[in-house]
């Protein structure tokens, strides 16, 4: 029996937010290094001043909560929102925890978006403030008529040499203008944002209270005891253990680069940036890892894999610190996961899956001389599969294709739009659960199978087919460096399924062949009915793939 959520409402015994929780670090922990770019350390007091400071002149310009959240509901916000339209400097952590600081809430800006799409994302976020790097400026003036809502434009400058847009404030100058704020005040229930991809439908705001976000999405938790914290000085505390160095070499407008980032400053680790700031380089990556030492370094899947191995073959070296890749966000395949390993000698590679709203839910854990699989998960606590009428949990080893779900600390639900939260967020059996629409099996021992998002599953002669599926029995043949997979209209039909391929720079397959290697891997009825070679697959910069452009290369010429 599905349930309204509001009669579901966990209260926690202790919470936390997480800009409180890296000062708090900072004050025990003054000589850990926060940050580093290029060479260059920030300190943890220093950052953590640095983002006082923005939350002090966020605050002095008026922004911050103007609606405690008891008075809310799941698909309303309290707080002013800034946008966050920059690259992966430190200036993006530091606007991130500045705003928090002032209790307004940011939310990421895909900087690869065009004029109607920005315009789109900043009014259905009512964005009062942007933060924006300068070679973006162009972009954001000509859609800056018809952006009633913007009051407040602070701009970093950059290598692209534009000036300042009419109006704004170069972010230095608005920081220093700032008094260190205070932070007794922020809230556990003060708001994280992130919206979603846009891949498959138009981008939503999904909202996280801080306290739940530091524990579903980032692990805050003791896991030794198997608990929850239960003080800001205990969690100081178990960061006072030992200090690692965690790259993100995906872009911050990117949920899982985010999290692996605050995870890591939320446990007194160091995040090192990649020198290339606005879009993924391989090989400057790994260059950055052999120099700053870095130890584990987070990827988005196959998109961000096979340009690590061709960076390696064509000379990077091979971080000699490093012991684990971790990658979410995107499919892993078992190829690739194998290729990794046997290059970087010793590594371990976390495989995790999640959304933006469910945060971790899974993950596949591959160390030396063990087995590689891909879609296959060590659920994590609260997640499991419930059944496609979503009434009820199944049981370990049901052939029930179900929903894949997460129970416990999950958002809120989507900015502005109450049905959708309610669809996405419904209560089974008298527990809410984030359903954001990936299918699933719950096996025998207890590991979950994912198929994929139901969004994206072709219904083809009344059989469904999932793409992930199938784009993971392409992407094992050794001539194809990239692939995904649609349906497009079908008179025999009704759907067929596309396959939209990029070979390596030296691959030689033709469509036959390619099918008929994918029967040794797939049922006959999931075999593409056509494939399209193209010179690159399109993807969003953090990896995702474009399933809007595929289906219409696929339909392209189709009659």
């Amino acid at each position: 029996m599905r349930q309204s959520p509001e009669q579901f409402v966990t209260v926690w015994p202790v919470e936390f937010n997480l800009a409180r929780i890296i000062a708090t670090i900072a004050e025990k922990q003054p000589d850990r290094v926060a940050l580093m770019h290029r060479g260059n350390e920030i300190k943890f007091p220093t950052f953590v001043e640095r983002f006082r400071r923005l939350g002090g002149a966020f605050e002095s310009a008026g922004y911050g909560c103007r609606v405690e959240r008891l008075n809310l509901q799941g698909h309303e916000s309290g707080q002013d929102h800034i946008a966050l339209y920059l690259n992966n400097g430190p200036e993006y952590l530091e606007a991130m925890l500045g705003a928090w600081s002032a209790r307004a809430a940011t939310f990421n800006v895909n900087h690869r978006y065009v004029s109607e799409e920005l315009k789109y994302l900043f009014e259905d976020s009512q964005a009062r403030v942007i933060v924006v790097h300068s070679m973006y400026a162009p972009n954001l003036l000509e859609i800056l008529p018809d952006l009633s809502n913007i009051e407040l434009i602070i701009q970093i400058p950059d290598d692209s040499g534009n000036g300042l847009i009419p109006g704004a404030i170069d972010y230095e100058t608005f920081l220093s203008s700032g008094a260190e704020r205070q932070l007794t005040d922020c809230s556990p229930d003060d708001l994280y944002v992130l919206y979603t991809g846009g891949t498959t439908g138009m981008p939503k705001g999904v909202l996280w209270r801080n306290a739940d976000f530091f524990v579903g999405a980032l692990g805050g938790s003791n896991r030794k005891e198997g608990r929850e914290y239960e003080s800001y000085e205990e969690i100081a505390e178990a960061a006072s253990r030992g200090t690692l160095r965690w790259m993100t070499s995906a872009p911050f407008m990117h949920g899982a680069a985010q999290w692996i980032a605050l995870q890591a400053l939320s446990m007194g680790h160091t995040v090192v940036l990649p020198d290339v700031t606005d879009r993924y380089d391989a090989a400057s990556v790994l260059e950055a890892c052999d120099r700053d030492a870095v130890e584990f370094l987070q990827i988005v899947g196959d998109a961000f894999a096979r340009p690590l191995l061709d960076a390696v073959d064509s000379g990077a070296p091979i971080p000699a610190n490093l012991r684990s890749i971790i990658s979410g966000g995107a499919v892993l395949n078992a190829g690739l996961k194998a290729q990794l390993k046997t290059t970087f000698e010793g590594v371990t590679i976390r495989d995790s899956i999640g959304s933006s709203e469910t945060g971790v839910q899974g993950s596949n854990v591959s160390g030396k001389g063990e087995k590689v699989s891909t879609g296959d998960f060590e659920p994590a606590p609260g997640s499991t599969v419930i059944s496609a009428d979503m009434d009820q949990k199944l049981t370990p080893g049901s052939n029930e294709v179900g929903w894949f779900a997460m129970s416990g600390r999950v958002p809120l639900g989507y900015f502005g739009d109450a049905a959708k939260t309610s669809k996405t967020f419904p209560v089974i059996e008298q527990v809410r659960m984030s359903v954001p629409g990936d299918r699933a099996r719950l096996l025998s021992d207890g590991r979950i199978e994912v198929l994929g998002r139901d969004s994206v599953t072709i219904n083809s002669g009344g059989e469904k087919i999932f793409a992930e599926e199938v784009e993971n029995a392409i992407k094992v043949h050794e001539s194809v460096y990239d692939a995904v997979v649609c349906g497009r209209p079908s008179e025999r039909w009704g759907n067929e399924v596309v396959a939209i391929v990029q070979l390596v720079s030296d691959g030689s397959i033709d469509s036959a062949a390619l099918i008929q290697h994918c029967e040794n891997h797939i049922a006959r009825y999931k075999l593409p009915k056509v494939v399209k070679f193209v010179n690159e697959v399109l993807r969003s910069p953090a990896g995702k793939p474009d399933y809007r452009w595929a289906t219409a290369v696929a339909i392209e010429g189709n009659t």
